[in-house]
């Protein structure tokens, strides 16, 4: 897997992952994360749809078969270990800030 790519996760992608905790389609990830973010992130379709084309190829999510009609995808072990790890990651930046003013 070209891990590199996502050393560090930009926010549409950190919150289509974290959509993907629980099966979702397209619209479901969209509402999801507008919601989530009181509509400070748009996912506007050619992004999303992107985004999960990259990520299907990088086996972080995985296409799941749904009797309703339309395409639903989940975070694979590997997403959720990528999500893990950039959890961590800002985790670490936030404790670098706090140290550093004294909080």
């Amino acid at each position: 897997m070209a891990r590199d790519q996502f050393q560090t996760l930009t926010e549409p992608m950190y919150f289509t992952l974290l959509a993907l905790g629980k099966v979702r389609n397209g619209a479901e990830i969209t509402s999801w994360v507008g919601e989530i973010t009181g509509g400070r992130i748009k996912l506007p379709p050619g992004t999303l749809y992107a985004l999960l084309a990259q990520f299907l190829e990088n086996d972080l999510i995985k296409r799941v078969e749904m009797e309703k009609k339309g395409k639903y995808y989940i975070l694979t072990n590997e997403g959720r270990n990528l999500l893990a790890e950039e959890v961590q990651r800002l985790r670490l930046l936030l404790a670098n800030y706090d140290n550093s003013f004294g909080r």
